[in-house]
């Protein structure tokens, strides 16, 4: 039997959740895609790529006018990047196990930042690397002196995650100022999710780790067009990186996916042309805020709004005692509403009594959850 090579499971929450909700007909509002429809123009676009004939292997690292088109668009937004420093990728996640594999040797360290995604741990440890955790506090901001206590010599990297899955909190500047004075004078690489970078909500700024004057130089900076544009199926993103670090990118990238999806990497460069990230913005927020005003008449409770993303997590006290996965699983089958435990994204999980609610659906989507747990309920 071949043996599993990292200590995630073989079916992750996301995929048990969604079956779960298929197998009992309830809505899912558990994992982070959305149902609505994307614009039409980006149709056309990827149509107007095929037929231009954007149908063969694409540059190793991007077509020249997405490249182009990306330097223009962080330009505006304040981040400086170069041809150097960009390198499309076919997805976030890829691009995170990517960057690692670039970097890790055997047993090196890596810092990772609980609640997380549940890529992130194996993706280290298939790269041959170990994972050492650090809980966030419970507002979800970062205990720096609990990360402090872990840089050990044997630390290769830290990953962080803003905005964040599954909270939507954001880092500040004040917060990569702090991380940087930590590592500044090390060879620690910080691998940077950012990929709802463009999902953020009351005037909260977002602030990437490749626009820090020292961090720049140490990052990887991942980002994710499924979640810029809601087109979580064409699995396209892109890294930023310093020249040497991206150099270290491509030659594991290179020999293992090469290139990305063509037609979609012009869509995407002709739709940044035309694209309006505040419009975006305040789409995404509206659903926000209608998921919240939807929810105020349940027994359900939160401590924030999402400052960002697709997701609001919610607490249960007031309906169950009941462990989060078990709370979930019980909300599927007899409620009919999928959602995830936030327990899952913890290596040792533990329970809060909070449950993650994704709100990157229709109206009809969340009123028809809305009337499952009030019939329920």
């Amino acid at each position: 039997m071949i043996k599993r090579k990292h200590s995630g499971s073989d079916l992750t929450i996301f995929s048990e959740m969604s079956a779960l909700a298929l197998k009992y007909n309830a809505v899912n509002l558990s994992q982070g895609f959305p149902d609505y429809d994307i614009d039409d123009r980006l149709k056309k676009l990827l149509c107007e790529g095929t037929e231009k004939n954007f149908n063969q292997y694409a540059p190793m690292a991007g077509l020249p006018i997405l490249v182009e088109n990306l330097s223009e668009f962080n330009l505006k937004r304040k981040i400086s990047v170069s041809k150097e420093n960009i390198t499309v990728s076919p997805g976030a996640s890829y691009a995170i196990y990517t960057a690692l594999a670039a970097i890790l040797g055997p047993g090196d360290e890596v810092i990772v930042l609980e609640p997380c995604y549940d890529s992130y741990v194996p993706s280290i440890e298939v790269n041959g690397g170990i994972p050492v955790y650090v809980k966030l506090k419970d507002n979800f901001e970062v205990d720096f002196d609990a990360l402090k206590q872990v840089i050990s010599l044997k630390t290769k990297a830290i990953i962080v995650n803003s905005p964040h899955n599954p909270s939507g909190k954001v880092w500040r500047k004040e917060d990569w100022d702090q991380l940087a004075n930590l590592i500044s004078n090390t060879n620690i690489i910080l691998i940077s999710d950012e990929v709802y970078d463009l999902l953020t909500y009351d005037e909260c700024r977002f602030y990437s780790a490749f626009q820090h004057p020292v961090l720049r130089e140490k990052c990887f900076s991942i980002f994710s067009f499924g979640k810029m544009f809601h087109i979580t199926g064409w699995k396209v993103g892109y890294v930023l990186a310093s020249e040497e670090l991206s150099r270290a990118y491509r030659r594991v990238h290179q020999y293992v996916s090469f290139s990305v999806n063509a037609p979609a990497q012009y869509a995407i460069a002709k739709y940044l042309e035309i694209f309006d990230a505040e419009e975006n913005s305040k789409f995404m927020q509206q659903k926000r805020d209608f998921f919240i005003e939807s929810f105020k008449d349940l027994p359900f409770t939160f401590t924030e709004k999402a400052e960002a993303g697709y997701f609001q997590i919610m607490s249960y006290g007031n309906i169950s005692e009941k462990p989060e996965k078990e709370f979930a699983v019980w909300l599927t089958e007899h409620a009919k509403v999928a959602t995830i435990p936030i327990s899952a994204f913890y290596h040792e999980p533990s329970d809060s009594g909070k449950i993650r609610f994704c709100f990157a659906k229709r109206e009809e989507t969340i009123l028809k959850a809305i009337e499952h747990l009030k019939e329920f309920l």
